[in-house]
């Protein structure tokens, strides 16, 4: 019986099987060999022997070849047929050799035996097509038990990743041993870069090794790395620069970079790379005045408008004031700090206060001194002033001013301030025989006539000046400024330990501010309880919407803030700060009313009767702005109706109710005199805004800027009404600076009058900030903030107390400045729908009722 045509294939795949089986264990310790000398060669061992060694270790491989490649001769023989047949059956379950049987003849003759023959055949052909040739299984694992194979693959693999493009190379030296001379030389590398100064914040320079030339900063480190070749390289063109062994044949140098010239290095006599290097040195920093140093427009600090530059970056800038009457004193140094770090470029204003420094009232030489990197320095213009000084009304404080002023000028005139300290003690009337007062006098005199130490006047200066802020201000100033200070650190402290939630130090210094500030807190209460007892004031009854006076509930307050710092919770502390912080604002506030003069109190209405003007302003613009849409859209619709109309396939004759020419010349004329109208009644508004600024700059010496804006707003309206022109826009701008001038008033007030405790009709701790109109809360002339905000509470519906001030305690929350957004959003598209006066009626009603609201 011929064989199938598969029946070749499997053979042929079936040998090949075999051959594997029998060439993977034959070839594996010639492998081997071949294997370990790759990884001796490609490692580098071979340059690190000597060449007997070397030769010595070649040899050991031949040795252990030879019988490698005798082992893999006998096993590499071509298996037999039959033995391809016996891996089929086998790898296929077949019993009684099938194979065989395609190919053996019967040994008996006759019909009776073929017939047989045929079927066993037939059955042994039918056996044949489930032939599998399986995988190849050499049974190397078995002869390998402990994976020797995988370590050699895996060094192999990590040697040839070292020598990357130096294998071949590394491999020839590895088969040829020097036994006579020196070892060729490895192949030749050569490295070189420029790191420049780390206060530049420049990165580093890598040269290219077939030359070139290149700029670096003066001070920069010239660093080059040589490995390979033959012989010590050389550098030149760097004085005191040489090559040093860095071991494996390597060799480095490096030098800073102080003078420009061509820098080049050798080996063998031979130019291997050469650069021309240029240095450029490092400028000094410049520091200006962008303007004259003078006193603040408000308070008591001195401004400084300062500007700075280098070419790499300013670290730091100090201010630098010198007395002019003893120039050798050493001078105040202010540090002025830097918008970011190491800026090349910055301007900025710096607003210290001296007021309380001996040297207020004193002339002064200021200047600017910047420092780069480098350490080098730069000096600005000196410019001559005045510091500026606290005004003291008190004439003992006055005096003791004086006195210590005396001292700034000249710290030897020790007997002259004390005769004067002896005359102020002299009278205790001129300080109400205040036993503090008459204390302080003593301890400045003792320091000035037992202390001979040089320090011993600034202390006694220190003295008089806290004697004097006593006369001046009372105690409770004091710890009111301590106070503020104490929250100040706190809060401080607060972002830095949310800024680094891991650090146990910041938490702990969280811990310390809030210690201090629980202690300023009660020596703050204290004062003022003593300034009432002073006043012969009824003490202040307790309010539990006001939470004013009330230490247990600040002495809680201080310990939430302490357990959330311990839970590492510092957004709940700052809430916990901020609620903190408006209840002191609220016990400041409250004794600010009750000691505040008539005069201040009669101005204080004013502003409030200015600021209700402006309020009144805004409604009647916004009620111009409505007739005008209103106007517009009568017009838009009787545009409208006469375009329908002259449409071809509109024409027909005439009917009652039409417009006619004559009725359309009426309609225009009618509107020419409403613009004339509200013309004049523009025209009016704005003499009355002209007005109202004229009275706000007397009151406060200052005029809003939003004012003068809208004022141009509604010039531009009168003329576009006079013109009958569309005023809409020009009118929606006046609205927008009325507002913004409204609220730029309220901060005026706020400054300059201490404004914010609720005093008078519909003005709250936010007076002058924005209502849910958007606009400004009124004085006692508005009315619209009252309406739909329900009995006894202000125009931000915040409920009222008896006295008609609002309530600090509430919770009401006065809106932020998106919602001051939105809301005006809200209100200008409620009058945009407003005007369209096809809507239903019952729109239309819905949303004059919101308007109305509001």
């Amino acid at each position: 019986m011929a064989p199938p045509p598969a029946l070749h294939r499997k053979r042929l795949l079936a040998r090949m099987a075999l051959w594997w089986e029998g060439a993977w264990p034959a070839l594996w310790p010639t492998l081997g060999v071949l294997g370990l000398f790759g990884v001796f060669a490609l490692l580098g061992v071979p340059a690190l022997l000597p060449g007997w060694l070397h030769a010595l270790v070649l040899l050991g491989f031949v040795l252990a070849l030879v019988p490698a490649l005798r082992h893999a001769a006998r096993g590499l023989r071509a298996p037999a047929l039959s033995a391809a047949d016996r891996r089929l059956e086998a790898a296929s379950g077949l019993k009684h050799r099938p194979l065989a049987a395609l190919q053996d003849r019967p040994a008996t003759t006759g019909a009776e035996g073929e017939a047989l023959w045929a079927a066993h055949q037939a059955r042994m052909g039918a056996l044949i097509t489930r032939l599998r040739v399986g995988l190849p299984r050499p049974g190397l694992a078995a002869r390998d038990r402990k994976a020797l194979r995988g370590g050699l693959l895996v060094a192999l693999g990590a040697a040839l990743g070292v020598a990357g493009a130096d294998a071949p190379a590394l491999l020839a030296r590895g088969l040829t041993p020097q036994l006579m001379g020196s070892a060729p030389a490895a192949p030749l590398r050569v490295e070189a870069w420029i790191t420049p100064p780390a206060y530049t914040g420049a990165p580093p320079i890598f040269l290219d090794t077939r030359g070139g030339q290149v700029m670096a900063p003066l001070g920069s480190r010239f660093q080059a790395a040589v490995s390979g070749g033959t012989g010590v390289p050389d550098i030149s063109g760097l004085p005191g620069a040489a090559f040093a062994p860095l071991g494996g044949g390597s060799h480095g140098a490096q030098a800073v970079l102080d003078t420009a010239g061509r820098v080049t290095l050798r080996q063998g006599g031979r130019e291997v790379a050469s650069w021309e290097i240029g240095v450029r040195a490092d400028a000094p920093p410049r520091a200006s005045f962008t303007e004259t140093p003078a006193r603040a427009p408000r308070g008591l600090a001195l401004r400084l408008p300062w500007a700075a530059e280098d070419d790499w970056g300013v670290v730091g800038l100090q201010a630098r004031l010198h007395l002019d009457v003893r120039p050798d004193e050493a001078p105040i140094t202010l540090d002025i700090p830097l918008p970011s770090a190491a800026p090349r470029e910055a301007t900025g204003l710096s607003q210290p206060d001296f007021s309380a420094h001996p040297w207020a009232g004193l002339e002064v030489r200021v200047s600017l001194e910047a420092r780069d990197g480098a350490g080098q320095t730069g000096q600005s213009e000196t410019v001559l002033l005045t510091l500026p000084e606290r005004s003291f009304t008190h004439p003992v404080a006055r005096a003791l001013i004086e006195l210590r002023r005396v001292l700034s000028r000249d710290p030897g005139a020790r007997m002259e301030v004390m005769r004067g300290l002896d005359a102020l003690a002299a009278d205790p009337e001129a300080f109400e025989h205040d036993f503090a007062t008459y204390l302080g006098l003593r301890v400045a005199r003792s320091f000035l006539h037992r202390d001979r130490r040089p320090s011993a006047v600034a202390e006694a200066q220190a003295v008089m000046w806290e004697t004097a802020l006593a006369l001046e201000e009372g105690r409770d100033s004091r710890t009111a400024r301590a106070l503020a200070e104490a929250q100040r650190a706190l809060r401080e402290a607060l972002q830095e330990a949310e800024r680094n939630p891991e650090d146990e130090a910041a938490r702990q210094a969280v811990q310390e501010r809030i210690q201090e500030l629980r202690e300023a807190i009660r020596q703050h209460l204290e004062a003022l309880a003593e300034r009432l007892r002073q006043e012969n004031a009824e003490a202040l009854p307790y309010d539990p919407q006001q939470r004013m006076l009330d230490q247990r509930d600040m002495e809680r307050r201080t310990q939430r803030m302490e357990q959330a710092t311990r839970e590492n919770r510092m957004q709940d502390a700052q809430r916990e700060l901020a609620d903190l912080e408006e209840m002191l604002r609220a016990l400041q506030e409250g004794r600010m009313a009750r000691g505040e003069s008539p005069e201040r109190q009669r101005q204080r209405e004013r502003g409030q009767q200015q600021m209700g003007a402006v309020q009144d302003m805004v409604r009647r613009q916004a009620e111009m702005l409505d007739q005008g849409q209103r106007r517009a859209e009568q017009e838009d619709q009787r545009r409208a109706q006469e375009r329908r109309l002259q449409s071809p396939w509109s024409q027909r004759p005439t009917q009652p109710g039409q417009p006619t020419p004559e009725s359309r010349e009426q309609a225009q004329a009618e509107t020419r005199q409403q613009s004339e109208a509200e013309a004049r009644i523009q025209r009016a508004l704005r003499r009355a805004l002209g007005e109202l600024m004229q009275q706000f700059g007397d009151l406060t010496g200052e005029v809003p800027e939003a004012l003068g804006q809208a004022d141009q707003a509604m010039r531009e309206a009168m003329e576009a009404l006079g013109a009958a022109r569309d005023a809409r826009p020009a009118q929606q701008e006046a609205i927008r600076r009325l507002q913004e001038g409204g609220r730029q008033m309220a901060q005026q007030m706020q400054r300059q009058f201490g404004q914010g405790q609720g005093q008078g009709e519909g003005q709250g701790d936010g007076e002058g900030g924005p209502d849910a109109n958007g606009e400004f809360g009124q004085g006692q002339d508005g009315q619209g903030g009252e309406l739909g905000m329900g009995e006894g509470r202000d125009p931000l519906g915040r409920p009222r107390d008896a006295a008609g001030q609002a309530e600090h305690g509430s919770d009401t929350r006065v809106p932020d400045e998106a919602e001051l957004l939105r809301t005006r959003r809200l209100q200008e598209e409620l009058r945009r729908r407003g005007a369209e006066r096809e809507r239903p009626v019952e729109e239309l009603d819905y949303i004059e009722r919101l308007l109305r609201r509001f």
